[in-house]
């Protein structure tokens, strides 16, 4: 298996062929989950007035020195409805949860320390100057940084945003993935099949993995074992103006393997196809002019796994944003054979132990067309280069999946 790139080496050379995509201003109510492309200033300060903390009564701290007092009860304030007059000596104004402090009060005692008496109010307990009252700006102060450029607007990053009074904000454009599966043997779901031919699967799990990691999926459908369907394919995600373009399966050099020349004839210029890893091991990556060329393995354990190890960080870094997966210590559930050239990424199981330690036990079988055992596992299990054999107990290192 002389020529086999290193994972890492593979890596570095996606990552390092990204380019960030462009900006785009989108409306708040759709940027979830999006990448700020600029800084985030307040246009508002929040609160915007003094508001009150809780349900009572608004008041001069230096009128309720000595308690029981009755104060002249004047007026209230709401939410959205605030009381418009001055409060003076010996007076006070109910007042609510939210609603502006009206001009002359200073304090707001909760309505349980109080007794209601018609147009008056006893005043049971004393309290300290400003209590219960939010100043205005408490939060932020116009004119405030409040969210960084590069930050990925989460729920909190969102409302942050729409308090600072942000209708719309400028984001990076999602990176447009062209996903093509190749091969005379795919159907879609429920179409129609012949005994010799298999229900295409990848597709839909790698659209996901893109939706997750930032992307925008496309799906270009499947192409026959011909090289005019794959020209005429890879035309279509020109056309698309795909960032990126995931084919799946077919990237090899055998007789029934086209995906190379089809490219090649386009004028794709080739970076690498074969890697030192298991399961994918025939990757392929290049560049089509500004569009970078991912060719996954066809078998769907292969294609999904390496979409998690290649095609997230080349996501993630169109999107100026940088990848780092989920890895963790664990416990070895099961004996492992020594490994070969390869870089392994076993599915597991994975499991909490009382002392907080985790379990990693993986499945015994590893097949790459196995796709309910990916889908049963919470991690994988990496194994570098000719690792020794393990026993079960233990260190291993795993990625986490979900």
């Amino acid at each position: 298996m002389a020529g086999l790139l290193p994972v890492d080496e593979a890596l570095s050379r996606i990552v390092g062929a990204a380019v960030r995509t462009d900006a785009e201003t989108v409306p708040l109510s759709e940027a979830g989950a999006r990448v700020l492309a600029e800084d985030l200033y307040a246009k508002r300060q929040q609160p915007p007035f003094a508001a009150s903390a809780m349900d009572g009564y608004a008041v001069r701290a230096a009128d309720i020195a000595n308690v029981p007092v009755n104060l002249k009860l004047i007026g209230q304030s709401a939410a959205g409805h605030a009381f418009q007059g001055l409060l003076g000596v010996g007076e006070a104004v109910r007042i609510f949860t939210g609603a502006p402090v009206p001009a002359g009060a200073d304090s707001v005692v909760i309505q349980e320390n109080t007794i209601a008496h018609g147009s008056q109010v006893e005043i049971k307990e004393t309290i300290t100057l400003g209590k219960n009252i939010r100043k205005a700006g408490l939060d932020f102060q116009e004119g405030d940084l409040l969210l960084k450029k590069g930050r990925t607007l989460d729920p909190s990053a969102l409302a942050l945003a729409a308090a600072a009074n942000y209708p719309a904000v400028r984001v990076y454009r999602q990176p447009k993935v062209a996903i093509l599966a190749t091969g005379d043997e795919l159907v879609n779901p429920g179409e129609i099949f012949r005994p010799d031919q298999i229900i295409a699967s990848n597709t839909f799990g790698l659209a996901e993995i893109i939706r997750q990691a930032g992307g925008l999926p496309i799906d270009l459908g499947i192409a026959e074992d011909r090289l005019e369907a794959l020209s005429e394919a890879v035309d279509r995600s020109v056309v698309v103006q795909a960032d990126i373009l995931v084919t799946l399966g077919g990237a090899s050099v055998g007789d029934h393997d086209l995906v190379q020349p089809a490219l090649a004839a386009k004028g794709m210029k080739l970076d690498f196809w074969k890697i030192a890893l298991r399961p994918g091991k025939p990757l392929m990556f290049g560049r089509l002019n500004d569009m970078n060329i991912l060719g996954l393995p066809g078998n769907p354990v292969s294609s999904l796994i390496c979409g998690h190890i290649f095609l997230v960080p080349l996501i993630r870094a169109m999107l100026g944003l940088e990848h780092h997966p989920n890895l963790r210590a664990a416990v070895l559930g099961r004996d492992m054979d020594t490994n070969d050239q390869r870089q392994d990424y076993v599915r597991a199981t994975l499991a909490r132990n009382a002392d907080g330690t985790l379990t990693a036990t993986p499945f015994p079988l590893q097949d790459s067309s196995m796709l309910k055992f990916l889908s049963d596992a919470e991690c994988l299990i990496i194994r570098e280069p000719h690792a020794p054999a393990l026993r079960a107990g233990t260190m291993c290192k795993v990625m986490l999946l979900r």
